[in-house]
C-alpha cells in the first residue's frame, strides 16, 4: 500500500473505532440530567454504561464468523446501520430501561467497527506493524475521549442530553457513506466458511485453547478493564468527591484521556527499539508500581486533584502501550479465522469490561477508594498473565 492509501485507511479505521469512546464519553457528562430527566439516580443511569458494553461483548462474537464468511464491508455497513437506528431511538426513548435497552442494541451495531478494524489491519501487516497501525488508530480514536466529554458538556448545556444521540447519528450516517465509498482493502468473502452453530462454536472453542492467545487476550482484557473502571466511576469522582463542574470535568477528561493516546504514540517510537513482549511486560509493571503508589498515597493523605489527575494521567499513559500489543500478541499466531479470533479477543475484554464496569459502579462508595483498589488488583492480573503467556 502506498503511504497515502495507509493514510486513509488508517483515518477511516479510526473513525469506525472513534465511534465507540464517542458513544461513551459524550453523555457521561449528562449522568445527572438523564437522573433527574427519568426521576433516579446516577447509579440506574449507570446500566446504560454497562448495557453497552454488554452489547459490544455479544456483538463481536456475532460478526467475527461473518466478517469472515462475507468479507469486511458488507457486515460493517450492517451492523453501523443497526447503530444509527438505535441512536436515533434513543433520542426519544420515553423512559430509562428503554434507554438501556437501546444502548445494548447501539452497541450491538457498532461492536462491528471493533472487530473490522483489527481484522482488516492483521489482512495487510505483519504482527509488529500491526501493532504500530494499532497504535496509529488509536491516534485518530484517541481523539473522541479528549473532544467528546467537553463537546458532550455544551451540547447538554445548551440542547439537552438528547441532543448528544442526535449528533451520534448524524456522525454514523457520515461513517457509513465513507465506508461505502472508499473501504476497498481488506479480506473478502469465503464461501468455504460455513455458518452453521456447531462449526461455529467448534471454530471459537479451538481458538480458546490456544494457550498464547488466551493469555494475551485476558492481559489486555484486564487492561482494558482498568480503562473502564476508571470511566465508569470517574464522573463521581471529580463531580461529587471534588466538586468540578460539567465543563471542568470535561476539559480533565479529555487531559487524562490524552495519557492514553501519548502512550500509543510512545508505543510506535519504542517499538522501533525493543521487542513487542518485553516492551509490554515493562509497561504493565510500571502500570502497577504506580496503581500501588497511588494507593499508599490514598490511605495516608487527602489526595489533591491535581496529584489525582497526574497519578490517572500515567496509568492511562501505561494503558495505551499495553493495549494494542497485547492485541498484536494475541493474533500473532492466528493464520485463519483471523475475523473470528478477532472477534473473540475483543469479546472477551468487553465483557471483563462490563463486569468490571458494573462491579466499579455498585462498590463506590462516595470515596476513591473502590476505583483504585481495583486499579491495583487488575494491573497485578495484567502482569502476571503476560508473565506466563
Amino acid at each position: 500500500m502506498t503511504k497515502k492509501q495507509t493514510t486513509l485507511l488508517i483515518t477511516l479505521i479510526g473513525s469506525i473505532a472513534a465511534l465507540g469512546p464517542f458513544t461513551i464519553d459524550m453523555y457521561l457528562p449528562g449522568f445527572p440530567d438523564i437522573a433527574k430527566y427519568y426521576h433516579t439516580d446516577e447509579k440506574q443511569v449507570a446500566y446504560t454504561l454497562t448495557s453497552f458494553f454488554i452489547g459490544i461483548s455479544i456483538g463481536q462474537l456475532i460478526y467475527g464468523p461473518l466478517l469472515d464468511r462475507f468479507g469486511r464491508k458488507q457486515p460493517l455497513l450492517i451492523g453501523l446501520s443497526l447503530y444509527l437506528v438505535a441512536s436515533l431511538i434513543c433520542v426519544f426513548a420515553p423512559n430509562l430501561f428503554t434507554l438501556i435497552f437501546m444502548r445494548f442494541i447501539q452497541a450491538l451495531g457498532g461492536s462491528v467497527g471493533m472487530v473490522a478494524g483489527s481484522s482488516i489491519i492483521r489482512d495487510i501487516f505483519e504482527t509488529k506493524d500491526v501493532a504500530k497501525m494499532l497504535s496509529s488508530v488509536i491516534l485518530v480514536m484517541g481523539a473522541a475521549p479528549i473532544i467528546a466529554p467537553s463537546l458532550g458538556s455544551y451540547l447538554i448545556h445548551h440542547f439537552g442530553w438528547k441532543m448528544i444521540f442526535v449528533f451520534l447519528t448524524i456522525v454514523s450516517a457520515l461513517i457509513i457513506t465513507g465506508i461505502y465509498f472508499f473501504l476497498n482493502v481488506g479480506r473478502g468473502a469465503d464461501e468455504s466458511i460455513i455458518l452453521k452453530l456447531p462449526n461455529i462454536f467448534r471454530n471459537y472453542w479451538h481458538t480458546l485453547q490456544k494457550r498464547e492467545f488466551l493469555l494475551y487476550s485476558i492481559s489486555g482484557s484486564i487492561a482494558m478493564a482498568i480503562l473502564f473502571a476508571y470511566i465508569s466511576t470517574i464522573p463521581f469522582i471529580l463531580m461529587s468527591i471534588y466538586g468540578v463542574s460539567q465543563t471542568t470535568f470535561g476539559w480533565l477528561f479529555g487531559l487524562n484521556a490524552f495519557g492514553f493516546i501519548l502512550g500509543s504514540q510512545i508505543n510506535r517510537l519504542a517499538l522501533l527499539r525493543f521487542q513487542l513482549k518485553p516492551l509490554t511486560i515493562g509497561v504493565a509493571l510500571f502500570c502497577a508500581i504506580i496503581s500501588l503508589t497511588f494507593l499508599i498515597l490514598a490511605f495516608s493523605i487527602q489526595i489533591p486533584l491535581f496529584l489525582f489527575s497526574v497519578l490517572i494521567f500515567f496509568i492511562l499513559f501505561s494503558l495505551g502501550i499495553v493495549n494494542p500489543n497485547a492485541t498484536a500478541l494475541s493474533l500473532d499466531k492466528i493464520s485463519e479465522n483471523v475475523g473470528l479470533a478477532t472477534a473473540l479477543n475483543g469479546s472477551l475484554r468487553m465483557g471483563i469490561a462490563a463486569f468490571v464496569s458494573g462491579l466499579a459502579g455498585s462498590l463506590y462508595n462516595g470515596t476513591v477508594f473502590p476505583l483504585l483498589i481495583m486499579m491495583f488488583v487488575l494491573s497485578c492480573l495484567a502482569l502476571l498473565s503476560l508473565l506466563f503467556a
